[in-house]
């Protein structure tokens, strides 16, 4: 079921139809599937929460494939609600005054150069019965990225609309906890803005203090991600969750490291990095292990604030992961997905399609379904 809906997927809401109504691209639909054989309860289940995860990856599809003009951080954060509302989940939202008041500096940096504002969005699954655990899950929420005054080249920018695809994930994934039955508390730590340049844009030498009170000197605006996810790891750990797991479309270095279609996949709590390799397996999604080496922090080190934004030359993914380590309280287990990769694709391939693929929805789902059972 989860092949079938993934494969004929296909985003066709700004192509003309016949009839002028729009979300027509004349390609053959697939009308219904009929499966032939015995059906049992166990069948008939499977099928469902196939069915029920991908209609999940389909969201974080569809978010990922709005274009940036139209999925500014305000409609970002109210295509997140409209989804936690019709899924049964709670949503609250932060404007750019209440961002302030809360002290969110990496997000409020980043904004400078935007004409829109900001949004902040925490979303929360309860389950039915005492909750056996909290998962956190931060995505990066980026709608745009322009690079900032450490502009992109034009071909950078050609695909980063996509630069969301780690808070869509967590939306997906978490618009279908309820009808699958995660056992799990699952809170969604979600960041929005774009990456813009503007004549009040953060500059090159430029500080922010994030939540947490650590300051970092910004050397490249274009290093944004980690910016707007320090704030959010601040704050999912203040509500003391038992583990908590970033997605991020972070570095091309990953990319370099692992190709198109793997995550990188790091932290400081080896169970938590071996039960995600395990989910994902499941899941069907790849993912592989990468070092987070403590003395490559030199790198990053500033003679001004408490560190810089950017590292050497080399090894971007692994500075990167340092970086944000650095906003995770002591005692709490944590891991990163770098998912510049997998998060699109070129072309159509098998259940892949061209554009955003959903990447970590299923992965992020078989851990909230299995954390409790291993922990």
């Amino acid at each position: 079921a989860e092949g079938v809906i993934l494969g004929g997927y296909r985003y066709t809401v700004y192509k003309s139809s016949a009839d002028g109504s729009g979300g027509g691209d004349g390609a053959p639909k697939l009308a219904r599937v009929d499966v032939v054989g015995s059906m049992s309860a166990a069948a008939k289940e499977a099928l469902a929460r196939g069915s029920t995860i991908a209609a999940g990856v389909c969201v974080a599809r569809d978010l990922s494939n709005e274009p940036g003009g139209s999925l500014t951080a305000p409609a970002f954060a109210r295509k997140a609600t409209a989804v936690a509302r019709k899924a049964g989940l709670k949503s609250k939202v932060w404007n750019e005054a209440e961002i302030k008041k809360q002290r969110l500096g990496g997000l409020l940096g980043v904004n400078r150069g935007s004409t829109h504002p900001p949004r902040y969005v925490e979303l929360t699954y309860e389950p039915e019965g005492d909750p056996v655990a909290t998962l956190a899950f931060v995505g990066k929420g980026i709608t745009f990225d322009a690079g900032g005054l450490s502009i992109k080249t034009a071909q950078g920018m050609m695909a980063m609309k996509m630069d969301m695809c780690g808070a869509a994930a967590i939306i997906g994934a978490m618009s279908v906890l309820p009808a699958v039955g995660a056992p799990v508390r699952v809170k969604g730590y979600l960041p929005m803005t774009d990456n813009m340049l503007g004549g009040d844009a953060t500059r090159p030498g430029d500080v922010l203090t994030i939540r947490n009170g650590k300051t970092i000197e910004v050397l490249n605006t274009d290093a944004e991600g980690r910016l707007i996810l320090a704030d959010a790891l601040s704050l999912a750990c203040e509500d003391e969750p038992d583990a908590v797991v970033d997605l991020a479309t972070l570095t091309g270095a990953c990319m370099v490291a692992l190709g198109p279609s793997i995550a990188g996949l790091m932290g400081n709590d080896e169970p938590l990095i071996d039960e995600i390799r395990a989910a994902a397996d499941r899941a069907g999604e790849r993912v592989w292990p990468l070092p987070l080496p403590a003395d490559y922090a030199k790198q990053f080190e500033s003679n001004v604030a408490d560190m810089k934004n950017i590292g050497g030359n080399h090894g971007g993914a692994l500075t990167a992961g340092l970086i944000l380590q650095q906003f995770v309280a002591d005692g709490i287990p944590w891991a990163h997905l770098d998912i510049a990769g997998p998060a699109r694709a070129e072309s159509d391939d098998g259940e892949i399609s061209k554009g955003g693929t959903g990447f970590g929805v299923r992965t992020l789902v078989e851990l909230a379904l299995s954390y409790a059972s291993s922990n």
